[in-house]
């Protein structure tokens, strides 16, 4: 237990956040983890502190009825303390932290491949050349859709775009 105390106060909960670059759930779920790692090793402490002796000959004269106090020295003095077997709780633990570890890559795998796709944008955008520089054809080309619809409007005797005119005004005066 002691190689366990020593190795869990070795831990630096700053550069495991990070060196990870945890974000979101995953980090919060961490913090919420090492806050509740604090909480149990200051309770701990505060518990090794204390005293650990009982003064039986003080309660049984503050006591008219020492049979109970002698029958509680009596369970006092068989008690053993038990041990628990953590292993299904540090497997649970290894468990949780497989799962972050693996959700922690899968979010940046997916937030690596928005920044790229973002990245390519971005480079179009910055190359394209102006609107008012571009061809029909080379609209067309980029949207195939739009010619599809063209050709829609045509075929059924339509001219005008429906909402035009609303939307860009009347530009048969200029």
């Amino acid at each position: 237990m002691a190689a366990g105390r020593s190795a869990a106060t070795k831990i630096d909960w700053t550069r495991i956040t990070t060196s990870l670059g945890l974000k979101g759930s995953t980090a919060s779920s961490l913090q919420a983890f090492k806050k509740r790692n604090d909480d149990a090793r200051r309770k701990l402490a505060a518990l090794h502190q204390q005293a650990q002796t009982v003064d039986f000959a003080k309660y049984r004269s503050t006591l008219t009825n020492g049979a109970v106090v002698d029958e509680i020295e009596q369970h006092f003095k068989t008690f053993k303390t038990v041990t628990y077997d953590v292993g299904r709780q540090l497997k649970a633990i290894e468990a949780f932290e497989g799962q972050a570890v693996k959700s922690a890559e899968e979010t940046k795998g997916r937030v690596d491949h928005e920044v790229e796709a973002l990245t390519k944008t971005l480079e179009n955008i910055e190359t394209a050349r102006p609107f008012d520089e571009l061809t029909i054809d080379e609209v067309a080309a980029a949207e195939p859709e739009i010619d599809k619809r063209t050709e829609k409007l045509v075929s059924k005797g339509r001219w005008h775009v429906p909402g035009y005119k609303e939307k860009f005004g009347d530009l048969s005066l200029l």
